[in-house]
């Protein structure tokens, strides 16, 4: 059994496969998943795991080259948006159905508890090199 990092071994997994560019969707409960996408539903109780806790942990793993969110959630969501901004200092924005066709091309879905709206972002995998 690992030691630290992420213990999910679904989660752990799939990290591991992924490459320079792929993306990854970490959403909120009541984000649309896409279809044909792997997905690793982390939800257990509404908030739990927060949506705060899943992006640190993913942060902590992977590197981060650029990230997309919804500009929904300045105004909607301003603890999430505040959140962003301080993990992920290229963050742009796009309308959230923008968002949503997006995610579409998300190599993999991590879903949160969070039951707060417009907890999403999708992540573009970099190279540690």
């Amino acid at each position: 059994m690992k030691r630290a990092g992420i213990l999910n071994a679904a989660l752990s997994g799939a990290l591991a496969r992924l490459g320079h560019t792929d993306e990854v969707l970490v959403c909120d409960a009541g984000m649309p998943l896409p279809p044909g996408v792997e997905v690793v539903d982390l939800a257990f109780l509404p908030g739990v795991p927060a949506f705060a806790d899943v992006l640190d942990g993913l942060l902590a793993e992977l590197v981060v080259e650029g990230a997309v969110a919804a500009e929904e959630v300045r105004a909607a969501n301003p603890a999430c948006h505040a959140l962003l901004g301080e993990r992920l200092p290229a963050l742009t924005h796009v309308p959230h159905e923008r968002l949503k066709e997006l995610s579409r091309s998300a190599r993999l879905v991590v879903r949160t508890g969070e039951a707060r709206p417009y907890a999403n972002v999708i992540l573009r995998c970099g190279v540690a090199f």
